[in-house]
């Protein structure tokens, strides 16, 4: 049997699945199975230095647990500055406890499972971390990783926030159904969060809480009456997290956010997929719909101080000025302001929240998509993969056309390039080369004299695009290096010329690149891709701090 470290210990190869058996079922029935093979770089059992950093830094968290009945409930905790502390990459500090009144009231006791999000809205970035309540006390809990993992930043709408000066005083209800006037905040929203849990026999990481965000456009919660409210599900990670858990365990719980008023809205009941969606324009791009029986209701007016900015960043309309096909399946567009003024800065490795308007549809259609481009163009440039039943793909490939308008709001997350003499790694496959040629512009740009190597992966030539553009960037920066693997080449493709190396990339390949030890590794690319090179670049004695993962 062979190890690998993790986090300063020896881990087994055949250690126990992160994943319990709800959630390989859906990974199985959407054949997804193969997540497993590649996740155990990402679902860890401790906490990287940027995930503690990440938690400690935050003003709130969201929560989960079980009341005294066994259901699920989600809830918000808040505190001052400093109030989340991570002593160990195997713990949290908590100065916090859910208010007087909240359906976890006194459920955040020792050994209790908890699950954990920290969300930054204004940057939209979030990392997930699952375990139990090591101690408690009257101010705040002690808590015990049972597993940490980040999230990508789909679906998250931009808040910036603020506290409000006076310390509030929770008004609470309780009721079995919703009122009309919580029927029509749920139906206004375009985030909520839900709990869900699974608890099997015997002991597993995999098992406990879990608590996720849930984002879309305003009204992508249908309200059916008093009791009942369904919501689409969208493609995502791939672990099936939350789907895993209501698959063996229908208990769950929703909890909604007044932004402005600072009140919330807790729900818990019972779930149910519907793995046909079928052509309902509603719930359009949903890959499933979840249904929702409420069973009790609990309100909590004016609860915490926070407050934010209540419709996310303002939306601003693009008009498209040039659409290029970049190779067989991959085309840009870029896009001006539509007044013809300034856009918003951007820096390399951010994306573009945009919304489109596709015939045939009642809502508009959200996603986030990374910049290509140079930050100094005063252009967008977003590049799209199209994937066989894209509606999004699809709809730029064959419909937009240069005049035709969009709308996006501001560019946000990005990577952390770390110092400018640091040596950079950025490592792409398939369309995940697009924020990596963003960074690739930006260090061109500044032609500084850190190393720098492009390391991209694709099919064959006919698949693998801005050959020219990547070209052009590294004559004119003696500092860059570009390495391309193609996995398939085709007849007609010069080993040399069209590519460097036939086969798949590993991290075995990148760790040799190199052995400075400040190097820093940017990933993108499939999941399983920046998983399994993750966990090859970390086996090959690469910290696993000095990587940058983006998926999708």
């Amino acid at each position: 049997m062979t190890n690998k470290r993790e986090g300063g210990r020896s881990v087994p190869d055949n250690e126990a699945s992160p994943f319990h058996q709800g959630e390989t079922a859906m990974q199985e029935r959407l054949g997804d199975r193969d997540v497993e093979r590649w996740v155990r770089g990402a679902v860890r059992r401790f906490m990287p230095q940027q995930h503690r950093s990440f938690f400690a830094a935050q003003p709130f968290l969201i929560a989960s647990a079980r009341d005294a009945d066994g259901r699920p409930w989600a809830t918000l905790l808040e505190g001052g500055e400093g109030f989340v502390a991570s002593p160990d990459a195997a713990g949290l500090e908590i100065k916090a406890l859910p208010v007087t009144g909240d359906a976890l009231d006194g459920a955040l006791s020792q050994g209790a499972d908890v699950g954990i999000l920290g969300i930054e809205l204004s940057t939209r970035r979030r990392n997930r971390v699952n375990g139990t309540v090591k101690s408690s006390g009257d101010g705040g809990f002690s808590f015990s990783v049972g597993q940490s993992f980040g999230n990508c930043p789909q679906y998250i709408r931009e808040r910036s926030l603020w506290h409000a000066e006076d310390q509030p005083v929770p008004t609470v209800t309780r009721a079995g159904v919703l009122s009309e006037r919580q029927k029509a905040w749920i139906t206004s929203v375009d985030t909520f969060f839900i709990a869900s849990g699974y608890r099997g026999e015997g002991e597993s990481e995999a098992y406990g809480m879990d608590v996720s965000h849930r984002g879309g456009d305003r009204g992508f919660i249908e309200v059916g009456d008093a009791s009942h409210l369904r919501f689409p599900d969208y493609a995502g990670n791939r672990f099936y997290n939350t789907l895993g858990n209501i698959l063996i365990d229908p208990r769950a719980g929703l909890l909604f956010i007044d932004f402005a008023t600072g009140s919330l809205l807790q729900l818990t009941g019972r779930a149910t997929i519907d793995f046909d969606p079928g052509d309902a324009p509603q719930f359009a791009g949903a890959r499933q719909i979840v249904a929702f029986q409420i069973e009790e209701v609990v309100e909590l007016r004016s609860a915490i101080r926070l407050r934010w900015q209540a419709d996310g960043d303002a939306v601003r309309s693009l008009r498209l000025v040039e659409k290029v096909e970049e190779s067989e399946d991959v085309v840009s567009f870029t896009f001006e302001a539509r007044d013809s003024g300034a856009l918003a800065p951007f820096s390399a490795g951010q994306h573009l929240p945009i919304e489109v308007l596709i015939p045939d549809l009642p809502v508009k259609i959200s996603r986030s998509y990374s910049l290509s481009g140079s930050p100094a163009w005063g252009r967008y440039r977003i590049s799209l993969k199209r994937h066989p039943g894209g509606m999004m793909s699809n709809h730029f490939h064959d419909v937009l056309e240069v005049g035709d308008m969009i709308e996006a709001r501001s560019p946000s997350g990005g990577f952390d390039l770390g110092e400018v003499e640091t040596p950079l790694v950025l490592v792409s496959a398939g369309i995940g080369v697009t924020p990596m040629l963003s960074t690739l512009h930006q260090v061109a740009a500044e032609c500084g004299a850190r190393p720098v190597w492009f390391v991209h992966a694709a099919r064959d030539a006919l698949h693998h695009p801005f050959r020219a553009e990547i070209r052009t960037l590294q004559a004119a920066c003696p500092n860059i290096t570009t390495l391309t693997y193609y996995s398939r080449p085709a007849a007609g493709d010069r080993a040399g010329i069209d590519y460097d190396v036939e086969g798949r990339l590993s991290g075995d390949d990148l760790s040799r690149l190199t052995s400075d030890p400040s190097a820093r590794f940017l990933l993108c690319g499939p999941a399983d891709f920046t998983a399994k090179i993750e966990a090859d670049l970390v086996f090959n004695g690469v910290d696993a701090d000095r990587i940058g993962m983006e998926a999708f």
